[in-house]
């Protein structure tokens, strides 16, 4: 027979390590002028395989791997806008960049739309950052201006501290590119 005291020993060991959490870094960029005076960037659609709190290393060979204790600090989905929005306001003084979904609504001169299609290491171990970008101008009657990105950043480090920063690295690239299409 097992005593209650063996019995939460056991239960103790058995338990799993509290998850490592990570967050995106800002990184900082070219400062460019000529943007609109007020953007919005509205909310990011995320590939479904990326919306989990673990952290997906790869989904290359028709899996995904997946870290058991390495987590995101905040969903995807809410962490890279509070990044993008970050890094835009550096990249475009004098242009205020708000989320779609934030405390403050505003009326738009420019939008933007991203479609993030994949973001994770290929067999190289490179962190792969696929999207479609999309920017809408309030006042121009025509077709957003739209274009389909793809950056390869290679890992500083070996493991998830690594990988994390080439997503930033590759997050902070997407920026310049959109920062160069709100120029446009």
């Amino acid at each position: 027979m097992v005593s209650c005291s063996s019995s939460a020993a056991l239960l103790a060991a058995c338990a799993s390590p509290n998850p490592v959490l990570y967050t995106l870094a800002p990184v900082r960029g070219v400062v460019q002028r000529g943007s609109p005076k007020v953007v919005v960037l509205r909310e990011i659609a995320i590939a479904r395989y990326l919306e989990r709190s673990q952290i997906v290393r790869s989904s290359e060979g028709y899996r995904l791997d997946v870290e058991a204790n390495d987590w995101w600090g905040e969903p995807l989905a809410a962490m890279i806008p509070r990044i993008l929005q970050e890094e835009l306001s550096q990249r475009l003084p004098g242009t205020s960049v708000f989320g779609e979904n934030g405390a403050i609504a505003t009326e738009a001169d420019a939008t933007v739309d991203i479609n993030i299609q994949r973001m994770d290491t290929d067999r190289s171990g490179a962190l792969i950052l696929a999207a479609q970008v999309g920017v809408t101008y309030a006042k121009k009657r025509r077709a957003p201006n739209t274009r389909s990105v793809r950056f390869s950043v290679q890992p500083p480090t070996p493991g998830v501290r690594g990988e994390v920063a080439a997503m930033s690295t590759a997050v902070g690239q997407l920026a310049d590119t959109i920062a160069d299409m709100l120029r446009a």
